[in-house]
């Protein structure tokens, strides 16, 4: 981008241009977009979104990095309550199937193996000490905080976009919605619940509830 500060028009024009890139994208990936698509989306030129984001590639960066501080932004880690985070993460996903989208390109066109982004890209630093600190404070069951973390996001995206076996819409009944979280807070609460409480209530003939 620019380094001048933008003008109120030019701020517009920036912003048209990253929701037009951004449906862009999440429809046809990094290579399938086509620069003549997303100018003419947002009324403007090719001259202004290089002069903006240099290139392709880096209106993309802008957009997938611009999602992940979104989804860390609007839907806080909350450690403590590890299954309400994922339904809160399924909700968003409802909201914005657009933000998974764009992870999911990501992930095929750039990074098949491996973190998603590079190290002093990723964004789950919190996240992890939050887990850790739930895990300390017995709350959590032991395992790599990021093992755990990356088990909660899966679980949460099992009916999102880029499920293979079948993708929700906000258009579906109120009722379904309801009853996919209300499977989700369970697996979420008993996958993660400390090893000693599963073992107490089994010691004891009761399933955990």
């Amino acid at each position: 981008m620019a380094d001048q500060p933008l003008t109120p028009r030019g701020a517009a024009t920036y912003q048209r241009i990253l929701d037009a890139a951004t449906q862009e994208f999440a429809e046809h990936g990094i290579a399938g977009a086509r620069v003549e698509r997303i100018v003419a989306a947002a009324h403007t030129n090719k001259a202004q979104l290089y002069a903006y984001f240099g290139n392709k590639e880096g209106l993309f960066d802008a957009i997938f990095f611009g999602s992940l501080e979104r989804i860390m932004n609007v839907v806080p880690i909350d450690a403590t309550d590890l299954a309400d985070w994922a339904v809160r993460l399924y909700d968003e996903y409802l909201r914005r199937p657009d933000l998974i989208r764009l992870a999911t390109w990501a992930r095929l066109e750039r990074r098949p193996a491996g973190h998603l982004v590079d190290d002093p890209d990723r964004l789950d630093d919190r996240k992890l000490r939050a887990i850790a600190e739930a895990q300390a404070a017995g709350l959590v069951r032991q395992a790599d905080p990021f093992d755990i973390m990356t088990m909660v996001i899966a679980m949460s995206m099992a009916w999102s976009p880029v499920s293979n076996v079948y993708a929700a819409t906000a258009q579906e009944p109120a009722a379904l919605h309801q009853q996919r979280r209300s499977l989700l807070h369970e697996s979420v609460r008993r996958a993660c619940s400390p090893e000693e409480t599963h073992d107490s209530l089994v010691s004891h003939g009761t399933s955990p509830q």
